[in-house]
């Protein structure tokens, strides 16, 4: 590293670089900003239902197409395990066992004032798991309307609790809830809901302002950058001796 030296030549093509790579990532830039207009045309012309079982009903009987309904999210039928307490529209139980496992390590001593490296066998042990089950409710409703379960998500499963069977046998359970409210982003059509998106504890207003922050494109310029840059230092890092004049 200490003959690393950056010269006119390789500063005259790392600019070429950059600017080759900025237009692509500008027409990229507009390639998905052009998708994210037609999806926003799509969410302001989207029919708005609030907590309206009437027009929720409507709307899939007469094909109405996109709509962001607000309303309750609930399992019409629950599932639990009897040895815990508490009801959940979706519950997993993992079986986890205290593992013994060994791994090789490097270490380094000292030795006549020289320092000499060595490798040993170290012991650790981890809760691993050895197998799992899980249970769901059959039917689901929205606005008080039926369907079957993964229809629409529910919010992902959360730690309830662990029970110890052994000192080294382990049970750990996870669940949803029974119920939540928030926003139906859907398909209504054919007397039931497509293509379905739902936004816990957020209001229509508040899912169409997230939904249209674009997010998507400040991502790609963040990536992009990093990846002009990794393309940058690799071509400084890499022998150039070609872009110096031989005569």
């Amino acid at each position: 590293m200490d003959d690393f030296k950056i010269t006119k030549r390789e500063v005259l093509v790392s600019i070429i670089i950059i600017s080759i790579l900025l237009l692509i990532g500008i027409v990229i830039h507009g390639n998905i900003n052009d998708r994210l207009m037609l999806e926003y045309q799509k969410y302001n012309t989207a029919l708005q239902i609030e907590n309206d079982k009437e027009a929720f009903e409507y709307g899939m009987k007469t094909n109405i197409g996109n709509a962001f309904v607000y309303g309750d999210l609930k399992a019409v039928d629950t599932v639990t395990y009897p040895e815990i307490s508490g009801e959940y529209s979706y519950i997993q139980k993992v079986k986890e066992k205290y593992t013994r496992h060994t791994r090789t390590v490097t270490k380094t001593k000292t030795v006549n004032g020289k320092k000499q490296t060595y490798t040993e066998t170290e012991e650790y042990y981890t809760w691993d798991k050895v197998d799992s089950w899980d249970k769901h409710s059959e039917k689901i409703s929205f606005l008080d309307v039926e369907f079957e379960y993964g229809t629409i998500d529910f919010p992902s499963s959360s730690h309830i609790t662990t029970q110890k069977e052994t000192n080294n046998i382990r049970y750990k359970y996870y669940g949803s809830p029974v119920e939540c409210n928030g926003t139906l982003y859907a398909i209504l059509s054919d007397n039931t809901i497509k293509e379905t998106s739902f936004y816990i504890n957020s209001s229509i207003d508040e899912t169409i302002e997230g939904l249209k922050s674009g997010w998507q494109l400040v991502l790609f310029w963040i990536a992009w950058i990093l990846l002009t840059g990794g393309c940058v230092y690799g071509f400084y890092y890499i022998d150039n001796n070609w872009l110096e004049d031989k005569r």
